[in-house]
């Protein structure tokens, strides 16, 4: 259904991207943004589901900057590997790779025709899902799952300009739930959702899969859509 294709960020950097096409004129566009094992076949499929719910889906390979072409499973070695690429590419001289976030919501404005952008980010994605929903233009809403670190005091003291929902869990080690408890005190107009499951629960790759939370994450993940974006 997808494809990958060069976009460019704000700063001009290239950098490859997935894009997938709905049938039809798009109703609206959603930025996929990936967990820490690149724009993998996981991440392509997600954005392939959103393609075949009406959206224009765009997946940015953001760690072009630190190491380009990962596209990496889940094993304990990968899950290292990620690991190292996301403490590289956090490290990154700001504003680290927002400007291939705002890259891809721009080419997502473009390429649908001028239909409304949302982001959707997983794990890392999530974070910078969270990220984006403060720093970037040109966004209509934003829907982190399970951001690890957007419960740290440095992100919860951001301000979203955008309507966010979060999808978060009650058995997280990366989003602990004292800090969701915190993001839900300081954000009210947050939607947080938090889900008997584990981290990673919406891959159905990983052990952690739980087929009934991501379809249940999904579903609220679509409606927020439709409301917000088209």
């Amino acid at each position: 259904m997808g494809q990958m294709l060069e976009i460019t960020a704000a700063d001009g950097q290239k950098l490859p991207a997935y894009v997938a096409q709905p049938e039809g004129a798009p109703r609206g566009a959603v930025v996929v943004l990936q967990e820490i094992f690149g724009v993998n076949s996981h991440i392509r499929d997600v954005a392939d589901g959103y393609a075949r719910a009406g959206y224009l889906a765009v997946a940015p390979a953001l760690f072009q900057r630190v190491q380009p072409g990962v596209d990496m499973g889940y094993t304990d070695a990968e899950v290292k590997a990620g690991i190292q690429l996301k403490v590289k590419a956090e490290a990154l001289p700001a504003p680290g790779v927002l400007p291939d976030v705002q890259g891809a919501i721009d080419y997502a404005a473009q390429a649908s025709g001028g239909q409304k952008v949302a982001v959707v980010g997983y794990c890392w994605g999530g974070l910078w899902a969270w990220r984006a929903a403060a720093l970037a233009t040109g966004l209509s809403a934003a829907v982190p799952y399970y951001g690890g670190g957007m419960t740290q005091p440095a992100e919860i003291a951001r301000q979203p300009k955008v309507p966010v929902m979060a999808h978060l869990s009650d058995n997280d080690g990366s989003v602990p739930l004292d800090g969701v408890k915190a993001l839900q005190q300081a954000h009210p107009a947050v939607q947080v959702f938090i889900y008997p499951a584990h981290h990673g629960f919406n891959c159905d790759q990983r052990p952690a899969y739980d087929a009934a939370a991501a379809q249940q994450a999904l579903e609220r993940t679509l409606a927020f859509l439709a409301q917000h974006v088209g």
